[in-house]
């Protein structure tokens, strides 16, 4: 299944895993930013039967594992990159139960409600989407106890601290066609994301920092992890006018350059 994207702008991430070729056999899944430490699987529960979705699925590869091995019903793979979402099709369009779905992540979300048991993002897109748009989204997709995973960097990758409030920083990328760039990416404390959390309707049921010291040269990076559910009995969240953003826009505050 694909649906008609509604983002605009252009497509910052037709160059990220462009020299990546094949399927990955995971032989679990991960959270971490290096993808080797950490929790698995069961931040998710039990999915047996369960309709998931990834928020940005990038080229398929986590989506794929949840589908063949963890037994999901049923896994949309949502992401708003063009190149990305070709590149899931062409790997793992024949698993059965795995979805790929290219379109803005909240608009799919909003347009589709109490349809999902289970959302998670791994390092996707409530990393590149603003929380104060995307949560209150995935609240309105969720039913009722549904349960929310994701995992998200706890500092900028230059080890400069996480924001303290709800602001993005601007981080370098490559336009499609090689000229440098810039996109929009949200590292924010513990606090703030637990206050966003129950804010858009949702209950922290757990939350870590997995810490990697690196090796072989790689930078150190601690990986923060957030287990939540939406609160029972506390009605639909409340829901602004959304258009889907252009990536080439600049709100108010978010133009501080940084390093992700």
């Amino acid at each position: 299944m694909t649906s008609t994207s509604r983002t605009s702008g252009p497509d910052r991430w037709q160059h990220y895993g462009a020299s990546s070729r094949g399927r990955r056999s995971l032989s679990r899944l991960h959270w971490d930013w290096y993808q080797r430490i950490g929790p698995g699987a069961e931040l998710l529960g039990d999915l047996a039967g369960r309709t998931v979705a990834e928020l940005g699925a990038g080229a398929g590869h986590q989506a794929a594992y949840v589908a063949t091995e963890l037994k999901a019903a049923r896994v949309i793979a949502i992401d708003s990159s063009t190149a990305q979402h070709s590149r899931g099709r062409d790997l793992y369009e024949d698993v059965p139960g795995l979805d790929f779905v290219h379109d803005d992540a909240a608009a799919y979300l909003r347009d589709h409600p109490s349809s999902l048991d289970v959302a998670y993002s791994i390092f996707g897109a409530l990393d590149f989407s603003d929380p104060q748009t995307l949560l209150p989204s995935v609240a309105v997709a969720l039913r009722s106890g549904g349960t929310l995973v994701f995992s998200t960097l706890a500092h900028y990758r230059t080890g400069a601290p996480p924001e303290t409030e709800c602001r993005p920083a601007d981080i370098p990328t490559r336009r499609p066609d090689g000229r440098p760039g810039t996109m929009q990416r949200w590292v924010l404390g513990v606090s703030v994301w637990t206050e966003l959390l129950d804010e858009h309707g949702f209950d922290v049921m757990h939350g870590d920092t997995v810490h990697d010291p690196g090796r072989d040269g790689e930078a150190p990076v601690a990986t923060t992890l957030f287990r939540a559910r939406t609160k029972r009995g506390s009605g639909a969240p409340h829901l602004l006018s959304y258009e889907v953003p252009d990536s080439e826009a600049r709100p108010a505050g978010g133009n501080r350059p940084t390093a992700g």
